[in-house]
């Protein structure tokens, strides 16, 4: 295989292999990937003002034409640079199905779309608009009690969005041919040299299309807006914050794009005695000091509005959590519930008679109680 070196600028030029930092047997993947790589590292916009950034740039860019095109990469490993005379315009300098392939080679998380949203504010670049867009979805927020979120319920919500136009079936109007500003394209390219932007076209506004006689109920747009009602279920055991997308209840799509979504944010208002944790609850329940020390039955509330019997073992301490096991919170979109703990608290009584304080004196004289009590380990 014959690679001459061409003289530029004073020095010979690179092979493109080595440019790219690929082996001669490179996949088509592999040499997108360096590119990719190479060119995000030294593009002019990121480099301002740094010619050497702008040269590894050029030279990348040269040897991506290249490699990338089959014709001219089986010229290039027969003949070298001199294989590449054959072409029009030769390698150099000729750029075009480097910008043709952008959106291929820098598309992707932290690619170069990334990079015209942050100079120009713009999403995506898109080479057609052959295909639809999606409508877009938007938020509801709907505030339901902790009863409903446990065990579930239905809401009638109202809200609105935008649906197709019934006068014209979406069609925005008669008279619909190819904008003549993009072609169709819904893009416009700016900027010459090396260097080229795609921006939304603003004769069409990004559709790729024109309407001569727009419709005179959505105005050209093939939507109107409605207000719509939707009964809507909650799941059992959905807690605050949770999020129930309702598929194609967002505003519709363009050119036969599929509608958006409406998501639901659920937020839970907060009950008097019940404290939630997951799928277990929490109540708190105060027994009086003959009940703590001798032990008692007693009657507990429980979410769904039943109440059920406890033994409080004699001689409880205050603080100490009883559990009840499957009475808490159903398990949302599946089996069984979460549990219910009795955090007891021995109440205190602030006022006595003195019948009452007799009796007590007499109880603490029994019990032998002491004006030195035993310091206790303590336990956070």
């Amino acid at each position: 295989m014959l690679l001459s070196a061409v003289k530029g600028r004073g020095m010979a030029k690179r092979d493109y292999y080595e440019v790219l930092g690929v082996p001669k047997t490179a996949t088509e993947e592999e040499i997108k990937k360096a590119y990719r790589k190479i060119a995000l590292a030294n593009h002019p916009d990121t480099h301002p003002n740094d010619k050497a950034a702008e040269e590894r740039f050029k030279e990348a860019s040269e040897a991506y034409e290249v490699l990338s095109n089959p014709q001219k990469r089986s010229a290039y490993d027969q003949f070298g640079f001199s294989g590449m005379n054959g072409f029009q315009g030769g390698a150099a300098g000729n750029y075009s199905n480097v910008y043709r392939d952008f959106s291929d080679i820098f598309g992707g998380a932290g690619g170069f779309e990334d990079i015209f949203s942050s100079f120009f504010g713009g999403g995506r670049a898109r080479s057609s608009r052959s295909q639809g867009e999606p409508g877009a979805s938007f938020r509801y927020d709907l505030t339901i009690d902790f009863k409903e979120a446990a065990f579930g319920c239905k809401k009638e919500i109202s809200f609105s969005h935008k649906v197709k136009c019934e006068s014209c079936s979406g069609e925005g109007g008669t008279g619909r041919h190819a904008c003549p500003t993009c072609g169709g394209s819904g893009r416009v390219t700016q900027g010459s040299g090396f260097f080229q932007v795609a921006t939304t076209c603003r004769t069409c506004g990004g559709k790729g299309y024109v309407i001569d006689n727009p419709c005179a109920t959505c105005h050209g747009t093939g939507t109107v807006s409605k207000r719509e009602k939707l009964m809507v279920t909650i799941p059992a055991g959905v807690d605050n914050g949770a999020r129930l997308t309702l598929r194609g209840k967002g505003d519709e799509g363009t050119n036969g794009g599929p509608a958006g979504d409406l998501v639901l944010f659920i937020s839970v208002r907060p009950d008097r005695y019940f404290v939630r944790e997951g799928q277990d609850v929490y109540l708190q329940v105060p027994i009086s000091m003959a009940q703590a020390t001798l032990g008692a039955s007693i009657f507990v509330p429980t979410i769904d509005g039943s109440d059920v019997s406890v033994e409080i073992p004699s001689g409880i301490q205050s603080g100490t959590m009883l559990r009840l096991k499957g009475k808490g919170v159903p398990v949302l979109n599946g089996k069984g519930c979460g549990d219910m703990y009795l955090r007891i608290v021995v109440e205190i009584p602030k006022r006595l008679s003195m019948k009452a304080k007799g009796l007590m004196k007499e109880l603490a004289a029994e019990l032998k109680e002491t004006t030195r009590p035993e310091p206790m380990e303590f336990r956070g």
